[in-house]
């Protein structure tokens, strides 16, 4: 079984991804760097597929923090934390 197809985005907004086309966003360490990232979420949150999961982990940030910025804007609910990686589902 192969993963299917793999894209990797180096962009901070606009991915020109289809919306609702993306099962899987993994955003590791980069969040405390980002300038804007509401738009970030926004756009994510734009890509996901309705069952779609952000799996999220920043080494920089305290978990309390991690989850205002997440779910703070209501387009993510927490549905499991590891360690040190959070996982997210649409909000909704």
């Amino acid at each position: 079984k192969g993963l299917g197809n793999i894209e990797v985005i180096h962009t901070v907004c606009a991915t020109g991804l289809e919306s609702e086309s993306v099962d899987l966003v993994l955003l590791y360490d980069t969040y405390h760097e980002l300038e804007n990232p509401a738009s970030v979420l926004e756009e994510l949150y734009r890509v996901l597929k309705p069952q779609g999961v952000l799996s999220f982990s920043d080494h920089h940030m305290r978990e309390e923090d991690i989850l205002r910025e997440i779910t703070g804007g209501g387009r993510f609910q927490l549905v499991a934390k590891g360690k040190k990686t959070y996982t997210f589902a649409k909000a909704g």
